[in-house]
């Protein structure tokens, strides 16, 4: 049973390369280290106090969760349905469906393409446990506390030059995904930390939100994206001198977050 409302969740930041994986890509491993949310997880480790954390150990380029199942590119995977895809999205579009297919600066990343039954066993091992298991501690916290609230945590290329563009981006699917009042807790610990941040641009989220998010029956779920140069060194490849300070920043949310779920808990209740 969670300790916490609050379950954090780091889809991307795995760092395990399978072995049929090295076997079949055409470029080398190092190139897909642009598809990590690198480190990620070490700063939400950091952060965490009792709160629930789930982390994907597999790398993205294996498979990616933040993509539904149904998100399997033509142009790779032997059985993508274009019938289940009337209008792809613009993410299956560049390459980066279920399993990736390219990365912008090397090419295609397979040697050949995917046979329907090794993408279903990627979906049978990795994608549905992940989610659900995520399923199950949201279900969880939620008859524990009456609420729950997913914090998906992941990292993005600086977007800009520090202090001219927006180094943390909030995602709720427009307001779909989670009440007002979580965001504005949120937004309020980065301005504290006078850390400029931005809500739904360019991240507004995903797959991960759409089908964990159902605030009308008190699950809410966010998606921080933080500005990797806030927490690695120059190469954007170790923990640099801003890991702690990043790792505190991210502790105060969570807990801002968390004291906003038993708040308003506690104000319905007396109404």
């Amino acid at each position: 049973m969670p300790d916490s409302p609050v379950i954090l969740s780091v889809p991307h930041a795995g760092r395990d390369y399978p072995a049929p994986l090295l076997a079949a890509i055409r470029v080398p491993v190092r190139a897909l280290q642009v598809l990590e949310d690198r480190h990620v997880d070490q700063l939400a480790i950091a952060a965490r106090d009792g709160e629930t954390l789930l982390i994907q150990r597999q790398a993205r380029a294996w498979i990616d969760l933040n993509r539904a199942e149904h998100e399997r590119d033509p142009k790779l995977d032997d059985g993508a349905d274009p019938a289940r895809m009337p209008t792809m999205s613009a993410k299956l579009r560049s390459g980066l469906g279920l399993v990736p297919r390219r990365i912008a600066n090397a090419g295609d990343i397979w040697g050949a393409r995917l046979s329907d039954a090794a993408v279903r066993a990627r979906i049978d091992a990795d994608h549905r446990p992940y989610h659900n298991t995520l399923h199950k501690l949201l279900t969880a916290a939620r008859a524990r506390f009456g609420i729950a609230i997913l914090l998906d945590i992941h990292s993005m290329p600086p977007l800009g030059e520090p202090g001219e563009a927006a180094q943390i981006v909030f995602g709720d699917r427009f307001g779909k995904s989670a009440a007002a009042r979580f965001i504005a807790r949120l937004e309020a610990e980065a301005e504290s930390a006078g850390i400029a941040h931005a809500l739904n641009t360019p991240y507004a989220g995903g797959h991960i939100l759409d089908r964990h998010a159902a605030p009308h029956a008190h699950i809410h779920a966010v998606q921080i994206e933080l500005d990797r140069a806030l927490y690695l060194d120059a190469a954007h490849d170790a923990p640099g001198p801003g890991f702690a300070a990043t790792a505190a920043m991210l502790r105060r949310m969570i807990a801002a977050i968390t004291d906003e779920a038993l708040s308003g808990l506690s104000a319905i209740a007396a109404e």
